[in-house]
């Protein structure tokens, strides 16, 4: 019978480290790839029989790749700390990887879980189980996306569960944090200049996206947190960019003075 890898990249994640980790235990090795915690994470991932794999760094892409070039076995399976696999995909693993497949890999569905344990209405699909021989590489810093070789597949039942944007302290840290890494993926692909009106566009299309596209309205009043939350983000994050083209602007005028 094929057999699992499964690889969880976290950091200072020890009050979600714990649970992802036993929806895993179908798996025939776990891999933590700990991204210099500074808490109990690595503690409580060896204490659940993990193998573990230190590294520092701000690219979600050499965290994958880390995972993928210690795993050994035939399938590689890709959790974060804060997702669960439920039971139902649990099963649904299992039986794909047990028989004969022409996919290189599969997408799963993903339910995400915002302020507690209020369910979001759209249902995600995410590429997180390969054939370890099909998938290549993953790149992207943050918005990070595989490279594989052949088709994939999906599986419909189950879900990963996602518990993300847990309080609004820490979805705040988080854009504070990763804002200012989007903007200056942004500056050095050289985004057009941003002008005043380029703001609320960008706001009112997150706040659309995520209030209307994915049925945010659903939600009640957690789907009028996220959404605007959503457009205050991407607010951040262009903000930041006009900061760091108008830095570039100064100085290119203060080298050509005389």
């Amino acid at each position: 019978m094929n057999k699992i890898t499964a690889v969880v990249i976290a950091k200072d994640e020890e009050k979600m480290i714990g649970k992802a980790l036993d929806s895993l235990s179908f798996c025939d090795t776990i891999i933590l790839i700990d991204n210099g915690s500074k808490d109990k994470t690595r503690e409580i991932a060896e204490k659940k029989g993990a193998e573990i794999h230190e590294i520092n760094t701000i690219d979600f892409s050499e965290l994958r790749n880390l995972g993928l070039e210690k795993a050994t076995n035939e399938w590689i399976l890709y959790l974060d700390a804060d997702e669960r696999i439920d039971d139902e995909l649990r099963d649904s693993i299992k039986e794909i990887v047990s028989k004969e497949q022409n996919y290189c890999g599969f997408f799963l569905k993903r339910k995400n879980y915002y302020l507690g344990k209020h369910e979001w209405p759209y249902i995600e699909k995410i590429g997180r189980l390969f054939k370890k021989e099909k998938l290549r590489k993953w790149q992207g810093i943050l918005h990070e996306s595989p490279v594989i070789e052949g088709e994939m597949g999906e599986i419909n039942k189950g879900y990963i569960l996602h518990f993300t944007h847990r309080d609004l302290e820490s979805m705040l840290n988080k854009t504070i944090k990763w804002s200012s890494m989007e903007a200056l993926l942004r500056y050095n692909n050289h985004h057009p200049q941003m002008t005043w009106w380029r703001f609320p566009r960008v706001m009112v299309g997150a706040f659309l996206n995520s209030y209307v596209k994915q049925r945010g309205f659903k939600a009640g009043a957690v789907g009028v947190i996220e959404s605007v939350y959503q457009a205050f983000s991407m607010f951040v994050t262009y903000a930041k960019l006009w900061e760091l083209q108008n830095k570039s602007k100064q100085k290119l005028r203060a080298d050509n003075l005389p």
